[in-house]
């Protein structure tokens, strides 16, 4: 009896284990995204999105598609949070990989996702899940390292440790340096919603192709700053903190922009 109950017990640990390693911006970071993404939103895809929905708000909703990570049956979505691109591209190059992409990523997903919302016959538990993937993907590419190397997961196998405990580079985008900030989701997206109009008609007529670009960018970027081993610590965020804040801005609103498109 003792061990059967040990074994379910570890069994229902590694589930839990499994998303939290693997989320994009984790659970703070996708709701500032989603909380921000809803004050941008116009009339007719606010009440859109409520009739799909429900009570879920944008925020809640955006976290969905890690929550499910560890039930096999959606396992074939886990390629859908991420472009791999394992060299800094210019943006002509990128745009051209980008045409011949014909991967299950994020990318292409992104645009399945939206066509599917657009259809008038869609039934309503699929628009439900397209919607939160659609939701949860637009954010996650604005993480740097969702659009980083293959060759170390971006960055999960780029092992650094966070204020002396061991983690990774992901991670430390993720969740750690969010977390550091000790501020709610609704507290952080105040803080951060700083967005001019200019800007956010900038930001919401750029195609996909130049997300993944700017996210590239910077992952590139984070890989020269340090090196596997180094300790991040206050200098790390003092450093960071700001580019960090900008993408997550730039998600809430993009994905705004996409739904206004799709419903408005």
């Amino acid at each position: 009896m003792k061990t059967s109950f040990f074994k379910k017990l570890l069994i229902g640990a590694a589930l839990l284990y499994v998303p939290v390693q693997s989320m994009a911006w984790g659970t703070n970071g996708h709701r500032i995204c989603g909380q921000i993404a809803e004050s941008y939103l116009n009339p007719k895809a606010r009440a859109a999105v409520k009739a799909i929905l429900g009570h879920e708000t944008v925020a809640m909703a955006s976290t969905w598609a890690d929550f499910i990570k560890s039930d096999p049956a959606y396992s074939y979505m886990s390629p859908w949070h991420y472009v791999d691109l394992n060299k800094a591209y210019t943006y002509p190059e990128l745009v051209v990989f980008l045409k011949q992409d014909t991967s299950v990523d994020a990318y292409t997903k992104i645009n399945y996702l939206i066509g599917q919302l657009k259809s008038k016959n869609l039934p309503k538990k699929d628009k439900v899940l397209d919607l939160r993937m659609l939701i949860h993907i637009i954010e996650d590419v604005h993480q740097p390292m969702h659009v980083a190397h293959a060759d170390d997961k971006g960055g999960n196998d780029f092992k650094v440790t966070w204020f002396n405990n061991p983690t990774n580079l992901h991670s430390v985008w993720d969740s750690q340096l969010i977390d550091f900030q000790q501020l709610s989701y609704t507290e952080y997206a105040a803080a951060v919603n700083d967005a001019t109009p200019a800007e956010v008609k900038e930001w919401q007529k750029a195609p996909v192709s130049e997300w993944l670009f700017e996210s590239n960018q910077i992952a590139e970027k984070l890989y020269t700053d340090i090196k596997p081993g180094d300790n991040l610590n206050y200098k790390y965020n003092f450093t960071h903190i700001a580019i960090l804040n900008h993408q997550l801005l730039k998600a809430g609103v993009r994905l705004a922009g996409v739904l206004n498109a799709i419903f408005g």
